[in-house]
């Protein structure tokens, strides 16, 4: 019985180093297989390929959220008053005054007067006289008709006048020299204020002339002619 055990345990350590040494050879045998395996598994990296095409235009997205409003703006500077251009568009104004047959023998003073409303003060009136007019006299002479407006002459720019002059006249005042003509006297005058405007026609002296036997709307209409003209 001890020579069998005696067997036993000089077996056991006789082999003992064959199996040790077997299993590092084993596990040597992996690790190299292991190591093989990793080293010709990894590819090398190619050549780049040619770059594709750009692909569609994707869908429009969804609109996104309202942002946030922005702070006030600077204060902008004092603006121009613009009154007058927005007033409503120019509307004619005008009026006519006329009268038959005045036959008016005066040689200085009015002969007729028109009243007229005037819309704006930045505007300028047109006036017109037509009428019968003549001038006797013994020696050279001169008459003027003129209008005045609030019975001033106008100054905006010139007096608005017409006047007849003789250089010879008649021995006699009653002489068959006795022509009457139709004449008018006209023009524009600016600075007169809006409102009321009494327009009149005169007859008056020439400077360094004297006067002669005037008369005004002999057998005939006369008128005076008024409008509002924008500038």
């Amino acid at each position: 019985m001890a020579t069998k055990l005696t067997q036993l345990l000089l077996c056991f350590w006789i082999t003992l180093p064959f199996c040790i040494t077997e299993k590092v050879k084993e596990r040597s045998a992996r690790q190299r297989d292991a190591e093989f395996t990793d080293r010709h598994q990894s590819c090398m990296q190619g050549v780049p390929g040619v770059q594709g095409r750009d692909g569609n235009p994707g869908m429009n997205g969804i609109p996104g959220t309202p942002g946030i409003p922005g702070r006030d703006g600077l204060k902008g500077e004092k603006g121009e008053c613009v009154t007058e251009r927005l007033e409503d568009p120019w509307k004619p104004n005008f009026k006519q005054c006329a009268w038959n047959s005045l036959n008016y023998g005066i040689d200085l003073g009015k002969i007729a007067e028109c009243t007229f409303t005037k819309q704006r003060s930045d505007s300028a009136l047109r006036v017109l006289f037509s009428g019968s007019l003549r001038l006797k006299c013994k020696t050279a002479c001169c008459q003027r008709w003129y209008f005045t407006f609030n019975g001033a002459e106008c100054t905006g720019p010139l007096p608005i006048e017409s006047i007849i002059y003789l250089d010879q006249g008649s021995p006699e005042l009653n002489s068959t020299i006795n022509i009457h003509r139709t004449s008018t006297v006209e023009g524009l005058c600016d600075g007169i204020q809006a409102g009321l405007v009494d327009v009149g026609i005169w007859v008056g002296t020439c400077a360094d002339y004297p006067r002669g036997d005037a008369s005004t709307g002999w057998n005939s209409v006369s008128r005076v002619i008024i409008e509002e003209l924008p500038k």
